[in-house]
């Protein structure tokens, strides 16, 4: 995606300085940010990089001062606020000036629905009744959430809840907004929508953007500079597999319904086959998963009735007290080699807890592998990996498949579904309508936007080399 290039604004002065910062955590060894130095005008766009468990949250808490005020981390050097040493703000005075969206939106909540979250938004800003009203209204159609206004939050999508964690981010109208991993849980059309409303957003109000990222492509020239953390190391392109599907049933669903949403969906997959269960936000990809895995009370059947299982929040599955256990906890046996494999050796001994957003999902991952399931079903899984993870997991679940494990996977990165599908489950309103061989829906160009997708560059680069 491509912006019009920017006019050269003279910054005014810097909103956030960081003097040689370091911050440790008590039980680590290493600190997780080192001498770290550099500074962050007003009205830019900057985009934190670098590999999975890096520090790049923990740099984003550090901006808002939710550390070192809320933790026992350790910081030494100067973080600076709009020219004000952090540690001189009194705790809150600072957030409605820098406002955050968080990784996991589900952690910043606190009321029941939409309305009341906005309203409980702007009571702790002291805004009066008269005024509530109008700018709860200006910034639901500001993030065409209007529909949502009375909704209850815990019903509603991953990607819907991000966007409603940044209508309460926005709603305090503040000088600097902080964005780990916005486009995480959206569709690729609603991802591509948010990008375009922020750089709307950006050029009415000035407001400066510092963002984590990971999935740089769908941001064209958005951002004017990257801050990256630590030296990534260079993945190998992820290269189209052949299937390894054998044509005996592994997973078969029929006419499964919940008493809300979905509507008597059926399909079968192979043994070996690897299946991406794609559509909007909202269509009920993941009310489906937890209904097969029989979180959710619902009719029809499912065989086998014994699913492996990584939800979009990995951190509700954890039972023990460090990484190894984790992954050993249904009795595997290669635990060492999914520990090196997901890059997990280093925080082996760590509290499950403790780990960045994207260590936790290769937790849950490595623990369902490890576990011998046949059928395993993963829910947003290449969601705040870099390259080097997201690589190793495709081989891992490539050479699973050809070993006759069956994946259904909800993903809305279309370079990884490109990439690892055989078949595509497409759903829209909580109906499924219709299994597709994957070739067929990326040449679709209706089919696609019906569904809110985007063709996967890898698809456009292979036709390139046939043109």
């Amino acid at each position: 995606m491509q912006f019009p290039a920017r006019k050269k604004v003279k910054f005014v002065h810097d909103v956030i300085q960081f003097e040689r910062v370091t911050f440790s955590y008590p039980d680590e060894e290493n600190p997780v940010l080192q001498e770290l130095s550099f500074s962050i005008s007003q009205g830019e766009r900057v985009v934190i990089t670098g590999p999975s468990g890096c520090g790049k949250t923990t740099l984003l808490y550090l901006c808002n001062r939710l550390y070192p005020e809320n933790c026992d981390g350790i910081l030494s050097g100067t973080v600076k606020l709009f020219g004000k040493d952090s540690l001189y703000f009194i705790p809150g005075e600072i957030n409605h000036r820098i406002a955050t969206v968080f990784q996991d939106p589900d952690s910043q909540f606190c009321m029941q629905t939409v309305e009341q979250e906005l309203a409980f938004t702007l009571e702790n800003l002291h805004v009066n009744r008269e005024e509530m009203d109008k700018r709860i209204s200006e910034v639901l159609a500001l993030t065409d959430l209007c529909e949502f206004r009375h909704a209850v939050i815990q019903s509603l999508s991953g990607g819907q809840k991000q966007r409603i964690a940044t209508a309460c981010a926005l709603i305090m109208e503040p000088e600097i907004l902080l964005l780990d991993e916005p486009i995480a849980h959206l569709d690729p059309y609603t991802a591509k929508k948010y990008i375009e409303w922020l750089d709307d957003l950006q050029h009415k109000r000035s407001i400066t953007i510092v963002a984590i990222e990971h999935r740089l492509d769908l941001w064209g020239n958005f951002f004017e500079r990257s801050i990256p953390l630590h030296k990534t190391e260079v993945a190998a392109p992820l290269e189209k597999r052949n299937s390894s599907k054998i044509e005996e049933i592994s997973l078969a669903v029929n006419k499964v319904r919940d008493k809300s949403f979905l509507k008597d969906i059926s399909f079968q997959l192979s043994r070996g086959e690897i299946t991406v269960l794609a559509g909007p936000n909202g269509s009920g990809k993941s009310t489906l998963m937890k209904t097969l895995c029989q979180l959710i009370p619902s009719s029809g059947t499912v065989q086998p009735d014994f699913l492996g299982y990584v939800p979009q929040s990995p951190e509700f599955l954890f039972l023990t007290k460090n990484v190894r256990d984790e992954i050993g906890y249904g009795g595997g046996s290669n635990i060492d080699e999914m520990l090196s494999r997901l890059k997990l050796e280093n925080i082996a001994d760590a509290h499950p807890f403790a780990i960045s957003h994207g260590q936790k999902r290769r937790v849950a991952i490595a623990a369902m592998l490890s576990d011998g399931r046949e059928v395993i079903l993963m829910d947003e899984p290449t969601s705040g990996q870099d390259a080097v993870a997201l690589s190793e997991l495709f081989q891992l679940i490539n050479e699973r498949a050809r070993e006759g494990t069956t994946f259904l996977i909800v993903t809305h990165d279309m370079e990884f579904a490109y990439c690892i599908a055989d078949t595509v489950l497409l759903m829209d309103g909580g109906s499924l309508t219709g299994k597709f061989p994957a070739k067929d829906v990326w040449s679709d160009e209706r089919l696609l936007q019906n569904h809110h997708l985007l063709p996967p560059k890898g698809l456009m680069r292979h036709e390139a080399c046939f043109a």
